[in-house]
């Protein structure tokens, strides 16, 4: 990825934690739709988009990738200032595009799935581009559903719901990622245990989301405790069958966040449906920070970790101090943003520590290759 479209991303993410936080500034700010705008420039524009560039090829930014990307901010845009049926037009719009996008990379009808041998990255990326579209198309009918035609009525099918699995796609292709840094030659036990992690993850998420809108928190639980087992699983195949290189441990903190959300998650769900009443205000106060810690964590910790690497690719190994880089990341994601959501003093920090965080990541110089 060239320098011009790092600067691109780096602006989006970055105008996506401001919008984080903007409720702080403007009056009346806890009213207004913000946080589409948060999580759409992160999920939707730049995750959305670096997925069309990755299954592209990602070596030009071609005409889909733009075309998505200019799609994204427009329906960011229209979801904001709630502008429906030009949102409706777009989503379905972006759609298309991505599943032009996946029949040209795979095929019509996701057979590897169901192939035992295929190359278990393949199956995520593809899983990814799927879910991709299949989000922008249930959005819009919960959209239209919610606000024009009301054929279903639940609690929990609003759109903010709904919103919050972009973020899945994005989960997706970091994990297609992983996987391919891990060899394909395998044993039979290894590759069943593969297809089953991939099949867990997926189904997984999916039943989780119905587990949501029916509101059965104790189902909820057993699929989190499902999903923790397999994202263990994929960590240690990842760690014993990956080599050493900068990128490793850039997934590896990744996974590390992943671990923990899979953890804030189960927690939230327990303090949320069977600690929280009237009668217990802090319960409830502390069930709506842990909250905010677990989407901080899976946006801007496990999600960015992913595109971090998709991004630079081609640039590995990059000069700078890991360590360094993966502590501020974690110190931003886990403290600096969740109290910069409700103090102004923390969010400015925040915003500092990220813009750092995004500038080594995006535009630290590439390494010079052995006999170079």
């Amino acid at each position: 990825m060239n320098f011009r479209l790092r600067l691109i991303f780096f602006i989006l993410m970055l105008c996506a934690m401001f919008f984080g936080f903007l409720h702080l500034f403007v009056e009346g700010g806890h009213t207004r739709n913000f946080e589409r705008l948060h999580i759409f420039l992160f999920n939707l524009c730049s995750g959305g988009t670096i997925i069309i560039y990755y299954s592209a090829g990602g070596r030009r930014f071609n005409r889909e990738p733009v075309l998505f990307l200019a799609m994204g901010i427009l329906y960011t845009l229209f979801a904001f200032f709630e502008f429906y049926i030009p949102a409706v037009t777009v989503s379905l719009s972006m759609a298309v595009l991505v599943e032009r996008a996946r029949w040209k990379r795979f095929s019509p009808f996701p057979w590897n799935f169901f192939t035992p041998r295929g190359p278990i990255s393949e199956k995520f990326h593809q899983s990814a581009l799927l879910c991709l579209s299949l989000g922008l198309i249930i959005s819009s009918l919960v959209i239209l559903n919610n606000e024009y035609f009301k054929f279903i009525s639940m609690k929990k099918l609003i759109l903010n719901t709904f919103f919050l699995g972009f973020s899945f796609p994005v989960s997706l292709i970091s994990l297609s990622v992983m996987f391919s840094y891990i060899g394909e030659r395998t044993t039979k036990g290894m590759l069943v245990l593969k297809n089953a992690c991939f099949w867990a993850v997926n189904l997984g998420v999916i039943i989780f989301f119905l587990f949501i809108l029916i509101e059965i928190p104790v189902a909820q639980i057993m699929v989190t405790a499902l999903l923790f087992i397999s994202v263990i699983v994929i960590f240690v195949i990842f760690k014993r069958e990956s080599g050493p290189t900068q990128e490793k441990v850039f997934l590896t903190s990744g996974m590390l966040f992943l671990v923990f959300t899979a953890i804030s998650g189960i927690s939230y769900i327990v303090t949320q449906y069977f600690f929280t009443s009237p009668v217990h205000d802090g319960a409830g106060n502390f069930s709506k920070i842990l909250l905010k810690v677990h989407a901080f964590a899976s946006l801007y910790g496990w999600n960015l970790s992913g595109l971090a690497v998709i991004s630079r690719k081609d640039n590995f190994p990059i000069k700078l101090n890991l360590s360094w880089v993966i502590f501020l990341h974690w110190i931003t994601v886990l403290i600096l943003a969740p109290l910069g959501y409700y103090r102004q003093f923390f969010s400015v920090i925040a915003m500092i520590s990220y813009a750092l965080l995004l500038y080594h990541i995006f535009f630290s110089r590439e390494k010079k290759k052995k006999g170079v």
